[in-house]
């Protein structure tokens, strides 16, 4: 197996057409039966064959300046990215997020993205459509002057569209998030119960190799929190944006054989 991943690799290193080169990582991340732990040890059994590949840095687009909702996109690739051992920077504006990690896991984190977004859009549509949001309301804090003092208090208020599609958004990444992780922890679990010293100085190889080159690569000033939203929270929109996030499809290329790993074809 790790012979055939190994020369997955290399095909899609050596390839110039980016469609093959695609589909070989594709092919590569899925025979991995431990994801990227598996694509770990292939990096470590192709040493001295050819070049041992190094992190990166990649700019991932997110949507352009002033477009709402590119928190909860940025939300959802950082979910993705925290399962497959990629870090992220996220510029202030939200319009785009910088990868740190092995290309392989960078590419996996992409196209899980690209396939995510899109089941995310359409699903927070779907329910905004549907009107459901129309019957919930939302907590709201005014202000007021009463004799001379400003005075907050909070209200009860129709829930607007766009606040219903962002907290529908925000829980739908969330879950995905929550799905990742749990998935990852059990690969983990399972990986250290049965990991040969190989596999383990592969992990903490890779591990030390790209927090050296975050350590040196990123200029972030700070740490990103996650979305934030004014406009008021509406529980509603998020069991709905929850259910759609447990039901949503993890999968990246069903043409290509599943393997079992951290990041499942489905549930």
């Amino acid at each position: 197996m790790l012979t055939r991943i190994g020369g997955l690799l290399r095909q899609a290193e050596g390839t110039d057409n980016a469609h093959e080169a695609e589909a070989f990582m594709a092919a590569a991340q899925r025979l991995a039966t431990r994801s990227s732990i598996d694509l770990a040890v292939a990096r470590s059994h192709i040493r001295g064959r050819e070049r041992r590949p190094a992190p990166v840095q990649r700019i991932i687009p997110i949507g352009e300046p002033g477009r709402k909702g590119l928190r909860t996109y940025v939300q959802l690739f950082v979910a993705i990215a925290s399962a497959n051992d990629v870090r992220c920077d996220v510029a202030r504006t939200s319009t785009q997020v910088y990868a740190y990690g092995f290309a392989a896991d960078i590419d996996a984190c992409e196209a899980l993205y690209t396939s995510l977004l899109i089941q995310m859009v359409r699903a927070s549509d779907h329910y905004i459509k549907s009107g459901a949001y129309r019957d919930a309301t939302v907590v709201k804090v005014v202000t007021e002057k009463r004799l001379g003092r400003t005075v907050r208090r909070r209200v009860q208020a129709p829930v607007a569209g766009v606040t219903a599609r962002l907290n529908f958004q925000m829980a739908f990444a969330a879950r995905i998030g929550a799905r990742l992780a749990e998935a990852r922890a059990e690969v983990v679990a399972e990986e250290s119960a049965s990991a040969s010293t190989g596999t383990a100085l592969a992990l903490r190889d890779k591990e030390l190799a790209l927090t050296d080159f975050y350590t040196a690569t990123s200029e972030a000033r700070g740490t990103w929190r996650g979305p934030q939203t004014s406009t008021g929270h509406s529980a509603g929109a998020r069991r709905a944006g929850d259910r759609a996030g447990r039901s949503a499809r993890l999968g990246t290329a069903p043409e290509l054989p599943a393997a079992p790993g951290r990041l499942p074809s489905g549930g």
